[in-house]
């Protein structure tokens, strides 16, 4: 989506990362959107080290609402949450956040994304990856989780 196409009914999320603007999460996020048709796009936020901390700690009083965290973030992140589910407690890194009322909700989708498949053993890095950028996009925007698409969109 490029910027003269956001209007105020589309649905918005953030990205933080050091190339979030061209990352992987982003392009199959968006993807995922696309091919839904829905009217929602991620905004990426590039950073450095250096500006981490004051993102981070500054986000719960800012209007954004949730944020993915990109790979190189994960597990530094996980210090501003003030709860974190299992997985994410488990594996000492998230890859997504929500804030409700003020407070910091992390998340770790690898466990999910392993539920949507018979033999994950058998899954490459990719495949999972973009099952977890299928699940966030239904969890904000109810974009629909069909891992047969997961092919096409690795594709396109």
């Amino acid at each position: 989506m490029m910027p003269h196409e956001i209007k105020p009914d589309t649905g918005l999320c953030t990205i933080l990362g050091y190339n979030a603007q061209t990352g992987y999460t982003r392009k199959y996020f968006n993807k995922i959107l696309k091919h839904n048709g829905i009217n929602a796009t991620a905004i990426a936020l590039n950073i450095t080290d250096e500006h981490f901390d004051f993102t981070m700690s500054s986000v719960a009083q800012s209007k954004v609402d949730r944020m993915m965290i990109e790979k190189e973030f994960g597990q530094k992140a996980v210090s501003y949450c003030d709860t974190l589910n299992d997985t994410a407690q488990r594996e000492g890194r998230i890859e997504f956040i929500e804030i409700k009322e003020g407070k910091i909700y992390g998340y770790c989708l690898d466990d999910d994304a392993k539920a949507l498949f018979d033999k994950p053993e058998f899954l490459d890095d990719q495949i999972l990856f973009v099952a977890k950028m299928m699940l966030i996009s239904n969890r904000w925007f109810d974009a629909k989780i069909d891992t047969n698409d997961i092919p096409l969109l690795i594709g396109e």
